[in-house]
């Protein structure tokens, strides 16, 4: 017992490191696809799956990553609609998810730290929540690995891509399905609202006059576990919330943007 009291902290580290690694990585290709709008309304839909699959029992990050992947479907809808009003229609249904999820918690009679899926609860994460960050890597390197190529044309010339034959739609729904991965998987570190300033803050950094999406993703990696450690041990030091923390760092770290001249 006395053994894991005293490394009770390795799985929350290892899941920092997880998180730090793949959140920037992923933000990465999301940015240099414009989508980074379509992943606040897919980190937002996370919510009610959750709260479902709990009143019936299944895992709830099952539940998480359906409802992502309806909203990244929504998101994508919208995209291709391109109307004067998409931007106020994706925010009032990112809006309404939270809305949706908040009241089928009672609804359903259902128990759920709210706080924790919104705004992380590192420090009591298990091996599950390892588990789940371990999956959601795993399937970004494998996405990675096998439409990198693609992945790079559709971020440079989205119309010209088309032309050349590649299925974008189904890579896009490839990226909204691996996004959802990444933001439930992410829920125990920083929570499903949090993890936007994750994504985006170590890939702005990570993207200054990178010659490539390999070293740009590198780059950002680097910057989001070096946040993501500092929140965790300034965490432990000072016996503040995780998740919170690292966002507050991501704020912080935004004075090494350059300015533009």
């Amino acid at each position: 017992m006395s053994l894991i009291n005293t490394i009770w902290w390795i799985i929350p580290l290892c899941i920092t490191i997880f998180t730090g690694l793949l959140c920037p990585a992923m933000g990465t290709v999301l940015i240099t696809h414009k989508r980074l709008l379509q992943v606040n309304l897919i980190s937002h839909c996370v919510l009610p799956g959750l709260a479902l699959a709990m009143a019936l029992g299944v895992d709830p990050s099952i539940g998480g990553v359906i409802s992502g992947l309806v909203g990244a479907l929504a998101a994508e809808s919208l995209a291709n609609k391109k109307n004067e009003n998409y931007e106020a229609v994706m925010n009032t249904i990112l809006a309404g998810s939270i809305g949706l999820g908040v009241l089928l918690i009672p609804l359903l009679g259902i128990r759920i730290d709210l706080e924790a899926v919104l705004f992380g609860d590192l420090l009591t994460a298990n091996f599950g929540d390892l588990l789940r960050t371990f999956i959601a890597f795993s399937t970004f390197i494998c996405l990675i690995t096998f439409t990198y190529n693609k992945i790079v044309h559709i971020g440079l010339d989205p119309e010209g891509a088309v032309a050349s034959g590649i299925k974008v739609n189904y890579l896009n729904l490839a990226l909204g399905f691996t996004t959802a991965l990444v933001i439930v998987s992410s829920m125990s570190a920083v929570g499903v609202i949090l993890v936007i300033a994750l994504l985006s803050t170590p890939t702005l950094l990570g993207l200054q006059k990178a010659p490539s999406l390999w070293i740009a993703m590198a780059r950002s990696s680097i910057f989001g576990v070096a946040i993501s450690i500092l929140g965790f041990v300034f965490a432990i030091i000072f016996n503040l919330s995780p998740g919170p923390l690292i966002s507050v760092l991501c704020i912080a770290s935004l004075i090494f943007l350059p300015n533009k001249k």
